[in-house]
């Protein structure tokens, strides 16, 4: 006979009851059917009632705190990398040269989380010019595709980008013990140049 105790681990194992995800999926319903009314509303519940149930997603580990100032922060300097690489990028495709070439380079996270992972790889892939092209998460490592990276300065300034685009993402959603990781990284780095 199962006990309550391996049901409740059972559960928890496999996401349990996930009132975040809920509504998520009501809002991105509403949104959806572009309207909003009762209907709308209470079906996307319903609908993501379903869905977290049949298909419960695992939790994703999370100790960190929103920093206010940090966040805006984030914001205003990713979506600066955003026009300065449209620009870049729009010059490339019109400026009368042989097509442009990139690279691959290897960046490995100083924090080990799915969720850092996961919001770099895609504040990484949204800047116009690299994608990441594959992310090993139980090594921490994000394999992005520069374009325009040709030497290895230009490697690992790449490189170096990423990791300044991983200190503030997590220097404004992070735990102390996750920021002095981050920090404590560039401290190193500076000192051996």
């Amino acid at each position: 006979m199962i006990g309550r105790g391996a049901i409740t681990r059972t559960r928890l194992q496999r996401g349990g009851f996930q009132p975040r995800a809920i509504i998520a999926v009501a809002l991105l319903w509403t949104v959806l059917w572009d309207s909003i009314t009762w209907g709308n509303v209470v079906n996307g519940l319903l609908i993501g009632l379903v869905i977290t149930t049949v298909l419960p997603l695992p939790s994703v580990p999370y100790d960190g705190r929103i920093h206010p100032l940090r966040f805006l922060a984030l914001l205003v300097l990713f979506f600066r990398d955003l026009v300065v690489a449209s620009f870049q990028l729009s010059w490339l495709a019109v400026r009368p040269k042989v097509a442009e070439t990139g690279s691959i380079i290897e960046v490995k996270m100083r924090v080990h989380s799915d969720l850092y992972l996961t919001l770099l790889a895609v504040m990484i892939s949204l800047v116009p010019g690299s994608t990441v092209v594959e992310a090993r998460r139980t090594a921490g490592v994000l394999y992005v595709h520069e374009l325009g990276v040709h030497t290895r300065e230009q490697a690992d300034q790449a490189r170096a980008d990423v990791l300044a685009v991983e200190r503030r993402l997590v220097r404004a959603i992070g735990s102390k013990e996750e920021i002095a990781m981050v920090d404590g990284e560039g401290t190193r780095e500076r000192e051996k140049s």
